[in-house]
């Protein structure tokens, strides 16, 4: 795919991961969707990178069938989809406290992995509408974003973990459902990332994370996931995979 002209909708877009794609594919002459709950936020990097912002709730279908419909009718198709847009908690199954709540383990699962389909579907709806842009059929692509506790969910990211692990779960057969309308499906699966919510931590908290790290001995920065999403816009032939990003760590318990 070349991204010069393609259209992007991009969630948690006002931050993070999801503000590091805007920044470096907006640089690359893509058009940007950013939806976020983050009006602030959204809306001042929205005005500096010539992008539009919505105020969206990934779990609310009216949210996102509203701003999907308007990105396409302000630029008139979608070709990328990013989901960043995810939360987490730290519950350990039986706590001090009693059991974990389950309201709280059905709250990162509803944002976490049935916000990203509930995304993604209606992206992918209107992808299948666009005429393909190579002699392959490609209409589109599709890249969601995972976590390493996936696979090493530490002491308390039962829900985390869970709604992490089933975006990986539905990577591939999203990728086989789609295939036959040129979509592509993958999935990311960062370690620790320098995000506003691991920055705001205490110094001998991070000195002790990047000490788990293989090589090199630090947080990942933002742009370095942005990269290897655009390898993936970029790259046809990746499709169906989880790629992990996380200087080699295996996450321990705690």
């Amino acid at each position: 795919m070349d991204i010069k002209g393609k259209v992007a909708v991009i969630t948690g877009g006002a931050s993070g991961l999801g503000e590091a794609t805007a920044r470096r594919i907006t640089d690359m002459g893509a058009k940007v969707a950013i939806f976020d709950m983050n009006e602030d936020k959204g809306n001042a990097l929205a005005e500096e990178l010539g992008a539009k912002f919505y105020s969206v709730n990934v779990t609310k279908e009216e949210d996102v069938q509203a701003a999907i419909t308007d990105t396409v009718d302000t630029y008139g198709n979608i070709h990328i989809c990013c989901n960043y847009a995810g939360i987490g908690n730290a519950v350990r199954t039986v706590g001090k406290d009693g059991a974990h709540p389950l309201d709280a383990f059905k709250f990162v699962i509803n944002v976490n992995l049935i916000g990203t389909f509930n995304v993604l579907r209606l992206a992918a709806f209107e992808m299948a509408k666009n005429e393909p842009y190579n002699k392959y059929g490609s209409r589109g692509c599709i890249i969601n974003t995972a976590s390493v506790a996936a696979y090493e969910g530490q002491i308390g990211q039962a829900a985390y973990s869970a709604s992490k692990g089933g975006v990986i779960g539905m990577t591939l057969p999203i990728a086989r459902d789609l295939s036959s309308m040129g979509i592509r499906c993958n999935t990311i699966v960062p370690g620790l990332i320098k995000t506003p919510l691991l920055q705001g931590a205490p110094q001998k908290t991070i000195d002790l994370l990047e000490a788990q790290v293989l090589f090199p001995k630090r947080l990942g920065e933002a742009d370095e996931i942005a990269l290897v999403a655009v390898m993936l816009m970029e790259n046809e032939y990746m499709n169906g995979e989880s790629i992990r990003m996380d200087g080699g760590i295996r996450m321990q318990p705690r």
